[in-house]
């Protein structure tokens, strides 16, 4: 059975980008889908056999639709990241000005990072959100075909501009230069990445109770332990207002002492953690690790505690 992988579509959209520079997915089937929901779906139940899926960015944060998908059904690991340079244009059918514009589409990541180009050069314009990044690329090419629709206008990337037939009004309209977005591809339990020295743990903590210093309490089982956080997010647990957790991504590899050390501190004291993997840096950038915290360290201080043990 071939490799199939799911990401958000249509063609032209930047998870496609991302699918595309992930190397294990070369010579894979690309299926598209039209919600990152749908595609972590079909991973859980095997129809694809992993799902690149945005996990953050540089501007907006994290993405609230992945976050709260693998924080929640049937686990889901992630074993691979990849980073993606994020430029986008001004799309419009052939003969359409600037002035004639009246609505945008886009998906609802990409108007926030425009917003400042467009108060500045289409200040009475309407936002209408679309699914994804290509969609409204892919709306309007079809406009003859399917009728006219309500707006005028896509912010996409420019490889959707020029699957769709459109024109391009504007270019690099992004309000912050050199703008990334973080993708994960998602698998279902079963394959771990060996560690590298250059890897992020990703888990889903879940409070034990609401009550003064239970945060700090978490996050102690990281800072005595060397650990460093490259994000933090809570999100609600959809229970009762109030009620959150945290998405975490973390230095280091599950297989590493210290790492292994804090899972366990951390499951001790909450009411549950979820782990959602351990894999590469996409930047390849080398854990440091002080020398208290080293493998060693830990393995040396377990085998004199046992020596003390012995009867």
């Amino acid at each position: 059975m071939s490799n199939r992988v799911g990401y958000l579509g249509p063609a032209g959209t930047f998870t496609q980008m991302a699918l595309n520079a992930w190397p294990s997915s070369h010579g894979a089937e690309h299926v598209p889908y039209p919600t990152v929901d749908a595609a972590l779906a079909a991973v859980r139940v095997g129809d694809i056999d992993s799902a690149v899926v945005a996990m953050e960015n540089s501007v907006e944060g994290g993405v609230t639709a992945t976050l709260d998908a693998l924080a929640t059904g049937a686990p889901l690991h992630i074993i691979g990241e990849v980073l993606v340079p994020i430029r986008f244009v001004l799309a419009a059918r052939p003969g359409t000005t600037l002035e004639q514009i009246t609505a945008v589409s886009t998906h609802s990541h990409a108007w926030a990072q425009v917003r400042g180009w467009m108060n500045t050069h289409l200040p009475q314009v309407t936002f209408l959100p679309a699914l994804s990044n290509a969609a409204a690329a892919v709306e309007l090419g079809a406009a003859e075909e399917e009728g006219t629709p309500a707006f005028q206008a896509a912010v996409c990337p420019r490889i959707a501009a020029d699957n769709n037939g459109l024109i391009v009004l504007a270019s690099d309209i992004g309000d912050v230069v050199g703008a990334v977005t973080r993708f994960a591809v998602v698998a279902r339990p079963g394959h771990l990445p060996p560690p590298t020295g250059s890897d992020k743990t990703t888990i889903v903590l879940y409070q034990r109770d609401d009550r003064p210093g239970r945060l700090l309490e978490l996050l102690e089982q990281f800072a005595v332990r060397g650990i460093n956080l490259t994000r933090l997010e809570s999100r609600p647990t959809k229970e009762s207002l109030g009620r959150y957790c945290f998405s975490v991504d973390l230095e280091g590899h599950i297989a590493e002492e210290r790492i292994g050390e804090t899972l366990m501190g951390l499951h001790r004291i909450s009411q549950g953690v979820r782990f959602v993997g351990s894999y590469p840096r996409a930047d390849r950038r080398p854990t440091q690790v002080h020398p208290d915290h080293d493998d060693e360290g830990y393995i040396d201080a377990r085998a004199w505690l046992m020596r003390l043990r012995r009867p």
